[in-house]
């Protein structure tokens, strides 16, 4: 039985990484770790690889990994632009290439050849030209045949981008820095397709990657392109937080948050003040129904005696403002509010069934609601 070649050895070690990493980034569940593990050892010990060995671990995946390197084939295969698919181009270009001298490597892998490096070339005098139409034609047929370069797929993007289409920039982008992150003119493209993509955070990964592969801080293009994608960044960050903080002081301004003569929240006071016992016998208005009168306007009535007066008007009152805070803060003043003749009569009164007549505009008398303007007067309810 013949031993595995190194190819496969190296398969091996990155699909062990693709376990290990989908561990760890919670992809496969802990539940089943211990089977995975049991298959990561399996297939290092049939392909006689070691995993623990980081030299062997880098030259199978490099910087890359398995499940970035099976997003570009499946970009390969998705893309309807003939140019970069790889099955059919290297099938319909082995006759034309096979006689032609090579420049470097397998043009199927991202090698190229002396007739891609033509199109390239006429690709960029078109682009020098301006004329980025004729360059992406261009570029696509060197991608003919050499599916895979970097740079081809990096000058394509390019072109892509000058023309306005980002999105097809971008896709070209990743599949470059994806066959060679190293390239770092990719990054750079990438990060300026994705930043005119409206992805301020994608390109600004995008450039800090170009910085980290160009080594020495960077170049000032790269750095600009960072900076420039960081800074709007910031600014969505800060939009982002100002839109909460103006939602947020909506949401308080139509619940009603009981400020410095503000009107209490009436659905926390009628927890407070056991939920809002029924009318009769001296108990508790339902406050829940006083609050929709409170926001009704009490439907025409009257502010004259017995009419609900207007809310801003009692709201403005500082006694009555000074009382419902104080309500809210100490509960236990409400059995001695309530111990008050003239305050239990109210609460009799609507409780049975006066808020109704106050509602639909009665004058106050047989039930109505009293007048709080003139109820504030009387000394013994206002201490």
């Amino acid at each position: 039985m013949a031993s595995p070649s190194a190819s496969k050895k190296r398969l091996a070690l990155a699909i062990i990484d693709f376990l290990s990493t989908s561990l760890k980034d919670g992809t496969i569940s802990a539940e089943d770790a211990e089977s995975v593990e049991v298959a990561q050892t399996c297939i290092a010990d049939t392909f006689h690889v070691n995993p623990a060995d980081r030299a062997a671990m880098q030259d199978a995946i490099g910087s890359q990994s398995l499940l970035s390197i099976y997003g570009v084939f499946e970009k390969l295969k998705a893309n309807p632009n003939p140019a970069s698919n790889t099955t059919s181009a290297t099938a319909g270009s082995s006759a034309q290439t096979s006689s032609k001298p090579k420049v470097g490597g397998d043009p199927a892998q991202g090698g190229t050849s002396a007739e891609a490096e033509s199109f390239k070339s006429k690709g960029n005098a078109a682009m020098a030209g301006k004329d980025y139409k004729a360059a992406i034609e261009l570029y696509s047929k060197a991608l003919n045949l050499s599916p895979l370069n970097p740079i081809y797929l990096s000058n394509r993007a390019a072109a892509y981008s000058a023309c306005g289409k980002q999105a097809e920039a971008s896709t070209d982008a990743e599949m470059a820095v994806a066959a060679n992150p190293k390239y770092t003119k990719a990054w750079s493209r990438l990060g300026l397709a994705r930043f005119a993509l409206g992805d301020a955070k994608g390109s600004m990964e995008a450039y800090e990657k170009g910085i980290e592969y160009e080594g020495n801080g960077g170049s000032e293009a790269m750095k600009r392109g960072f900076e420039t994608a960081k800074k709007r960044v910031e600014e969505e960050e800060k939009e982002a937080a100002h839109d909460d903080a103006d939602a947020d002081e909506a949401g308080s301004a139509r619940g009603g948050a009981g400020g410095p003569g503000g009107m209490p929240d009436l659905a926390s006071l009628a927890g407070m003040l056991g939920g809002g016992g029924g009318g009769g016998g001296g108990g508790m208005p339902d406050l829940s129904a006083l609050a929709g009168m409170m926001g009704g306007g009490g439907g025409g009535g009257g502010a004259g005696r017995g009419g609900m007066p207007d809310l801003s008007s009692i709201m403005s009152n500082p006694m009555f403002a000074s009382m419902a805070q104080n309500l809210m803060s100490n509960p236990d003043m409400m059995s001695n509010l309530m111990s008050n003749p003239r305050l239990r009569q109210m609460a009799e009164r609507f409780g049975g069934g006066g808020g109704e007549a106050a509602s639909e505009g009665g004058e106050g008398g047989g039930g109505g609601m009293p007048d709080l303007a003139a109820m504030m007067q009387d000394p013994s309810i206002a201490e």
